[in-house]
């Protein structure tokens, strides 16, 4: 059996945790829309057709905002088409994902959700094939009261107050050559400098997000940032990053070991930025938007599920929708450790996606819905995690991977409440050997009493939950966590993820 020590007081802080690193991605994609949140002929449907049960779901999740409507899908889209009566609006190719688009759902009615939901709703503009006055004039019909006539159209669509989207996306991707509109840096920077300028000149309080790398692997990483920052810094608040991954030819520990390639992305992202904050003297830092990661296995798609014949269009087809394992929810909830560690400079994260496509959440017409194995890490981690991220020390072993040199066998981030006095631990065991003891110094705390101790693991690492039997994996209440002289102790289980809390014992 392996040790680790971790070491954490509630005096050193690495910064405070924006409720929107919780936040998720809905993008008009397979059946992320289209029999995922919307059904109307569901059993559970409401009068607007979105479907109960999934609601349910991901209030039960804890998303914060939800970043809408893509994506590449965005980079073809006619905010227009969404709007209005129904029975007018166009079906149209979306070039992106090769589907139909009928519009039956568009921004009035991601707002309407979004507000059942209780989530905030994190717009782009299409700026691969539209530009400056199209993202005006979306914010417009948003944000406005009334006395303009996109404004009032909106009232005239049934949405009498302003929607006040707060956080706006600059495009998506667009250093990617699978990219609509796909630009080099410097054309995209000017594009979005002009439009960054102009939608503050209609709302001056906007948070704007522009485009950074879509992983740390393109050829333009580093460089890209720099450019685009030279141009949108005083205007912008976030830059953003992409970043998916998966088990590549049975490589578990090099997958194991995804976040040690996230805290490289993240770190470089920020020191990109702050040399550029530098160079111009600025007083403000730009912060991150994280808003595209998870684990997806994109080899699976290009080989089964894309679609490409020019007269097959199909509507919501089954695209991304992997079923995710017990070692994919390991590494999953290890990524929002990455995420939870820069806190002072992760502002805004987005899960992607939220139902159906690569989800924690999957549907099936007409039946039921589900939680998938990454369901539980990023519910539980959305529960516990509140107040600041405290400075979490970790002592353990290391392993080499192929992928991305020496790795931690033990990685961990904690958090802590002021305001109620609650700590919460999130530990991912990376040792496939078996199981590891690891002794938290508490001390700085005083007297404390664990409250909660919960793993996820699993005998068969490629066990998963899907329609057939959907609770086959859950969490584990782990019955080792004891505190003894100010160190609590607890074992892992082999590849796995664990979840602790504990708070002052009361005075006697």
């Amino acid at each position: 059996m392996s040790t680790a020590r971790v070491v954490i007081d509630p005096r050193y802080r690495v910064g405070p945790i924006n409720r929107r690193l919780f936040g998720s991605f809905v993008e008009h994609l397979g059946r992320g829309v289209y029999d995922g949140l919307y059904e109307p002929g569901h059993p559970t449907a409401d009068a607007e057709g979105f479907r109960a049960d999934v609601l349910e779901l991901v209030r039960e999740l804890g998303v914060s905002t939800v970043r809408y409507p893509g994506g590449n899908f965005v980079s073809g889209y006619r905010w227009e088409d969404g709007v209005g009566p129904r029975e007018e609006r166009p079906r149209r190719l979306d070039l992106a994902w090769h589907s139909v688009e009928t519009n039956e759902v568009g921004l009035d009615e991601f707002v309407s959700w979004s507000r059942k939901a209780d989530v905030e709703v994190m717009y782009a503009v299409n700026l691969g094939t539209r530009g400056v006055m199209e993202a005006i004039d979306v914010l417009e019909y948003s944000n406005i009261a009334s006395g303009s006539t996109l404004a009032d159209a909106r009232v005239a669509n049934g949405h009498p107050e302003p929607h006040d989207i707060r956080i706006w996306c600059l495009g998506n991707e667009m250093d990617g050559p699978w990219q609509l509109g796909h630009s080099t840096a410097e054309e995209y920077a000017r594009k979005a400098a002009q439009t960054a300028r102009g939608m503050l000149q209609l709302d001056p309080d906007l948070e704007l997000v522009v485009c950074g790398s879509s992983m740390s692997k393109m050829p333009t990483f580093g460089v890209w940032e720099q450019t685009v920052l030279r141009e949108t810094y005083d205007d912008v608040s976030h830059i953003s990053c992409h970043a998916y991954y998966q088990e590549h030819d049975g490589d578990t520990g090099s997958f194991l070991a995804s976040a040690v390639d996230m805290d490289f992305f993240i770190e470089s992202v920020i020191a990109t930025a702050d040399a550029i904050k530098a160079e111009k003297r600025h007083e403000k830092s730009i912060q991150i938007s994280f808003d595209e990661w998870n684990i997806w296995y994109g080899t699976r798609f290009v080989e089964v599920d894309r679609i490409t014949e020019r007269d097959r269009w199909p509507y919501a087809p089954r695209l991304l929708e992997d079923v995710y394992s017990v070692l994919d929810a390991v590494v999953f909830g290890n990524l929002m450790i990455s995420l939870l560690k820069h806190a002072d400079r992760v502002t805004s994260a987005s899960l992607a996606q939220l139902v159906n496509v690569i989800a924690p959440i999957m549907t099936e017409p007409g039946g039921p819905a589900w939680r998938q194995t990454t369901f539980f890490p990023f519910a539980t981690t959305a529960r516990l995690a509140h107040g600041v991220v405290l400075t979490t020390l970790v002592e353990s072993g290391t392993y080499d991977t192929a992928r991305h040199g020496e790795a931690a066998l033990l990685d961990a981030v904690s958090t802590h409440d002021p305001e109620t006095g609650a700590t919460s631990v999130f530990l991912v065991n990376r040792d496939q050997s078996g199981e590891m003891t690891v002794s938290i110094d508490v001390s700085g705390f005083g007297d404390v009493t664990v409250a909660e101790c919960v793993s996820l693991y699993d005998g068969d690492l490629y066990a998963v939950n899907d329609l057939g039997n959907p609770e086959r994996v859950g969490l584990t209440t782990n019955e080792t966590a004891e505190v003894v002289d100010g160190v609590l102790t607890v074992r892992l289980p082999s590849v796995s993820w664990t979840a602790l809390s504990f708070r002052q014992s009361p005075s006697r």
